[in-house]
């Protein structure tokens, strides 16, 4: 079984192989238990369909560059999630995105020029294997089995919702209401000492209300203006989540320019 080329692998995986009833026929699915693969991932994709929920938990910002990106933020600096435990679980209830929730499936492009994708996975998460328990991935026929279905629909879903998000973020920057974000945040026992967040993008809220009357209400009736003050809201949770790592030990030297969260 050759692994399907890829140049540079998304965020999470190491390696892809296509799901298929020839080499797989045999293979169940285990239950993912462990949280390891988000360890130390601090920024998580997250689509536009999914910013009414995120921001219940994660400030929501864009990443840096010429083709920003909407990320939910696990930690405010690299290499630091808040929510996985040393015993590798998330141990609280939190939405988790989809881009997460997918692992270790992906739909991918296993030839360049082909617009085709197939289901893939990535084997160094151990979930599928010839295991004696599990979901079977193929019938006796070799065709999927209702799980993969559901691991196929949901990933089609995904995509759908990429789309959308693209749409969205194409309209921020022809709006060009995105500003570079900073963020300065002070303990109440070091009022004098700021903690700096730099490297993201953010809607301007000045730049905002001056749009034209016309452009604001199309944004309203298009759904954009909620998702923008979605993204808005979410940046109250930069706070919570700086005391989540301080409580953790997390925080680095007071008054040093903290590195951007962006998705690496």
């Amino acid at each position: 079984m050759a692994s399907a080329p890829q140049p540079q692998l998304p965020l999470f995986y190491k390696d892809l192989l296509p799901l298929n009833s020839r080499d797989h026929a045999k293979w169940k699915a285990a239950t993912l238990e462990s949280a390891a693969y988000l360890a130390t991932t601090h920024a998580i994709p997250v689509t536009s369909d999914e910013f009414v929920d995120a921001q219940r938990h994660f400030p929501i910002v864009f990443t840096a560059g010429e083709s920003p990106l909407p990320i939910a933020l696990f930690g405010l600096n690299e290499g630091v999630n808040t929510y996985v435990g040393d015993d590798m679980k998330i141990n609280e209830a939190i939405y988790l995105p989809a881009y997460a929730r997918r692992y270790p499936f992906i739909l991918a492009k296993l030839q360049q020029g082909v617009d085709d994708m197939s289901l893939c996975f990535d084997p160094s998460a151990n979930l599928l294997g010839a295991f004696d328990e599990g979901l079977a991935l193929f019938d006796d026929a070799g065709q999927p089995t209702e799980y993969v279905q559901g691991v196929l629909d949901f990933c089609r879903r995904f995509e759908e919702a990429g789309q959308r998000t693209k749409l969205f973020m194409d309209e921020l920057i022809k709006l060009d209401i995105l500003i570079d974000g900073e963020i300065a945040i002070t303990r109440n026992d070091m009022p004098d000492t700021p903690f700096v967040y730099r490297g993201f993008r953010m809607v301007d809220e000045n730049k905002l209300r001056e749009l034209p009357a016309d452009t604001l209400e199309g944004l309203v009736k298009n759904g954009i203006l909620a998702l923008i003050y979605a993204h808005l809201y979410s940046l109250n949770m930069m706070r919570n989540l700086f005391e989540r790592q301080l409580a953790q030990g997390k925080v680095p030297t007071p008054g040093q320019a903290a590195p951007a969260p962006a998705l690496n």
